[in-house]
């Protein structure tokens, strides 16, 4: 089994999912979501240029939040990761080999599952989180459920059709990450527009927090 590499401590563990951006556009965007609080950044691999965003992300706001990539499916692109800055490794689902990988290079992880089966084999296999996928469908009920069985110190995250909304609920079942995608930047936004989207997200997780 891989080392494991702890999730960090956060205000607020909020993943910004800037699926689409170019590498023009990744200094402002990225600048715009540090100044309104979010601390995880990534960026998916099948968005334009991605290892040139993460580096320009990289060298500008590196040392004050967490940047990396999504749609991590080999251990050559998490070599490539590593080379651009990158230290979170975001999949859709589980591949041991990249786990393995991230963890040679001390990187987070967060693979993909949707099931009691993938979720104890990520664990299993070292990841630093899980990323229930879609969290939409499986909803708090499917979460909680699977929650149950999991080791008590599991982060678990949700992804996919989960905004502002349902933060509450899922902070009820003990879920405190989500990743944040279309409903925080779509291709073509530009700062001010994430800006206000990213307030909207942050109010809302902060609110959630307080109730729970």
């Amino acid at each position: 089994m891989a080392s494991i590499i702890a999730w960090p401590q956060l205000q607020r563990s909020l993943v910004a999912i800037l699926r689409g951006i170019k590498p023009a556009e990744a200094e402002s965007i990225v600048g715009t979501l540090v100044e309104e609080g979010f601390e995880l950044i990534e960026i998916p691999l099948n968005s334009p240029d991605p290892y040139t965003s993460i580096r320009k992300a990289v060298d500008a706001f590196g040392s004050t939040c967490v940047i990396g990539a999504g749609t991590v499916l080999s251990a050559e692109q998490v070599d490539r990761l590593a080379d651009a800055g990158g230290r979170l490794v975001v999949s859709p689902n589980i591949e041991p080999s990249v786990i393995a990988r991230a963890s040679e290079h001390k990187m987070l992880t967060m693979p993909g599952v949707f099931t009691p089966t993938e979720a104890l084999l990520a664990i299993k296999c070292g990841a630093s989180a899980l990323k229930f996928f879609p969290g939409s469908v499986l909803g708090t009920s499917g979460v909680a459920a699977i929650k149950t069985i999991l080791p008590a110190e599991t982060i678990v995250g949700v992804v996919g059709g989960v905004s502002e909304a349902s933060f509450a609920d899922f902070r009820k079942i003990g879920v405190s990450t989500f990743g944040t995608g279309s409903n925080l930047y779509a291709p073509g936004d530009d700062a001010a527009t994430v800006r206000g989207k990213a307030r909207r997200l942050i109010a809302a997780y902060d609110q959630a927090a307080e109730i729970n």
